[in-house]
């Protein structure tokens, strides 16, 4: 079996043994349908955030350790052992392990993937016991021993993995302005979705010359996009009653901001209403969701280094360079081709999932873009539109996440698998544009 179908089977397998497990009459307080479950199981596997019933009302504590189960090893552990798999096959990994694992880190041998692995599972275990002790702070005070422990074991998972999910039915509308909670959970998803080669660069104390070119052009790539979703946001939204207008300090306002700014691209979490933002604020969340995430992370979309690498090839063009570099290296064409490919095929994927969205939910179309950016790029946002899903509306974002999810890795397969031509035919010229 070619590895892309491996990944792909490994994931609709849990999918299916999540909604089974959700089904269970011990998993739910209120009945819930096969659409549910199978809705739900898909979200927490692809670490999306997208529900479509209140998690802290309609599930047991049973319930909610399945999803936090199914985040954790769709946000970790199938990515781990996808990396593990396919190593073990010989097989090339994709955009995300064949690029970053391989040649940025030369991790070509078993034994280096599997000191990689072991650096993964010591950062989770870490960050999520440390964020749980510190969210428990401010949960226990206010929902008692045993709910306040829970709640905040549940948030650190679910903020680690970037999936979005909460147990309070505004997610952290009620917390917009705790201390805690807009120090850790941001710290949280921010780790988990930087991805782990940055981090093994970042703490393997070398200096950061010595730190490969993926690490630099992600951690720049961050470093500008934080400042400018969290500007933007404050500067569309300062005055809006609905979102920042309500508060009336200066500095309360800044803290939303900046929640929203670093949890758009890829955690989901929320502090404010969605549904209020001004349709402005709402297209600069549609690009920032598709954007994500590093690669080899818990983040979903197209990917920081994909999105600076495609602006560094336009900045090319027009300057008429023959050869793409940065930070002293160059990037060969094959990493730009493979850029086109994956902006391509994420934009088409999208466009196709809001026509088919459209078509049966018309009248709708800025919330249903926005879904479906959300859905593809596993972030979990929502402008309140999850609960008002068809049947059909539910099975395209279930196809969505799932792509969303899986795609990256399967679309790298095909990318990282070369052919020598057999026949060279004579160029020509096309004109574009």
């Amino acid at each position: 079996m070619p590895p892309p179908l491996i990944l792909a089977a490994l994931y609709a397998t849990l999918i299916s043994l999540g909604a089974l497990a959700l089904k269970l009459p011990i998993s739910h307080h209120v009945p819930i349908s096969w659409s549910d479950a199978i809705f739900t199981a898909t979200s927490a596997v692809t670490v999306t955030g997208l529900v479509v019933f209140d998690i802290g009302t309609t599930l047991t504590w049973f319930g909610e350790f399945v999803v936090a189960f199914l985040i954790q090893l769709g946000g970790l552990g199938l990515m781990t052992f996808a990396v593990l798999v396919l190593a073990a096959l010989g097989m090339p990994m994709g955009l995300t392990g064949q690029v970053y694992l391989r040649e940025d880190l030369n991790h070509n041998s078993m034994d280096q993937l599997m000191k990689l692995v072991t650096t993964i599972l010591k950062a989770v275990l870490i960050c999520e016991v440390a964020g749980a002790l510190l969210l428990s702070l401010t949960f226990v005070p206010r929902l008692g021993l045993l709910d306040g422990l829970w709640t905040a074991a549940f948030h650190s998972v679910s903020a680690f993995n970037n999936a979005g999910f909460s147990t309070f039915p505004d997610g952290l509308i009620g917390y917009a302005i705790d201390p805690l909670v807009n120090t850790v959970i941001p710290a949280l998803f921010i780790i988990g979705g930087i991805g782990y080669v940055v981090l093994h660069d970042v703490l393997s104390g070398k200096s950061p010359r010595a730190w490969s070119l993926h690490t630099k052009i992600m951690l720049l790539g961050t470093a500008i996009l934080i400042p400018w979703s969290m500007g933007a946001f404050a500067a569309l939204e300062w005055n809006n009653p609905g979102t920042l207008g309500q508060y009336d300090s200066i500095p309360a306002r800044l803290v939303v901001s900046w929640f929203q700014g670093v949890t758009t691209r890829t955690a989901g979490f929320n502090t404010t209403d969605i549904a209020a933002i001004h349709d402005s604020t709402t297209l600069l969340f549609i690009s920032l969701m598709l954007i994500g995430g590093g690669p080899a992370s818990t983040a979903g979309g197209i990917k920081v280094t994909t999105f600076v690498v495609m602006i560094l090839a336009t900045v090319a063009f027009f300057r008429r360079q023959t050869q793409l570099h940065a930070f002293g290296r160059s990037i060969g064409l094959d990493q730009v081709l493979k850029v086109m490919a994956l902006t391509a095929i994420s934009v088409i994927v999208v466009f196709c999932g809001v026509f088919l969205m459209t078509v049966s939910h018309d009248g709708h179309f800025v919330d249903i873009a926005f879904e479906v950016a959300s859905a593809f790029g596993t972030v979990g946002l929502s402008r309140g539109f999850t609960g008002e899903l068809n049947e059909f509306g539910r099975a395209v974002i279930v196809v969505i996440m799932f792509l969303g999810r899986v795609g990256p890795l399967t679309l790298g397969f095909f990318l990282a698998t070369r052919t020598l031509p057999r026949v060279r035919y004579p160029e020509s010229q096309v004109h574009l544009g």
